[in-house]
C-alpha cells in the first residue's frame, strides 16, 4: 500500500470514528504546513467532523493564533513537547472542536541540530480532559518526513481517544 493510500485509509477511519462520536476535530500544524487539514478535507463530507485548521509555521503565529506562551517557546524551542501541547490546547480553546492534534518538527533538509536532527517531530493530541504528546524521529527526505507525520498524527488520534472504530 502506498503512503497516499495509507493516508486515505486512515482518514476514512478518523472520519467514521469522529462522526460516530459526534465530535469535531481541529488541527494545529507547523512542519506539515496544513497537509493534515488538506488530507482531512480531501474526503467528501469532512465538514461533518472537521472544524478548522491552524497553520502556525512561525513562532509569532504560534503565539498569536494559538496562545503558545513566549516563555515556553524561548525555553524549549518551537520543536518540543511543551510547544506541541500548548498548540493542541490552544487549538481547542480557539475552536468549537472536541479533539485536537498538533505537530511541530524539522522536516529538512536543513534546520536540524545534534539535539533535534532533521526528522524530529513532536505530536500532541488533546481533548477537554487530556493532553498527550510524543516525539518521533522519521527518516527520509522532506516529503517523506511530512507524509509520515500526517499518518502518525491521525493514527495517534485514534489510539489516544476512546473513539468508536466503526
Amino acid at each position: 500500500m502506498t503512503e497516499a493510500q495509507t493516508i486515505a485509509q486512515t482518514i476514512d477511519r478518523v472520519a467514521r470514528a469522529l462522526q460516530a462520536a459526534n465530535a469535531l476535530l481541529v488541527t494545529a500544524e507547523s512542519c506539515t504546513g496544513g497537509w493534515i487539514a488538506k488530507a482531512c478535507t480531501d474526503r467528501a463530507g469532512s465538514s461533518a467532523w472537521f472544524e478548522r485548521a491552524y497553520v502556525t509555521y512561525s513562532n509569532a503565529a504560534k503565539r498569536e493564533c494559538l496562545g503558545v506562551p513566549a516563555d515556553v517557546l524561548a525555553r524549549h524551542g518551537a520543536v518540543s513537547g511543551p510547544v506541541a501541547e500548548a498548540m493542541a490546547a490552544g487549538a481547542l480553546r480557539h475552536s468549537r472542536a472536541k479533539l485536537s492534534l498538533a505537530v511541530t518538527g524539522i522536516a529538512g533538509p536543513d534546520g536540524g541540530s545534534a539535539e533535534k536532527p532533521v526528522g524530529t517531530v513532536w505530536f500532541a493530541w488533546a481533548d477537554s480532559n487530556l493532553v498527550a504528546s510524543e516525539v518521533v524521529h522519521f527518516s527520509g527526505d522532506r516529503d517523506a518526513v511530512r507524509r509520515q507525520t500526517v499518518v502518525h498524527a491521525l493514527s495517534g488520534l485514534l489510539q489516544r481517544f476512546a473513539l468508536p472504530l466503526v
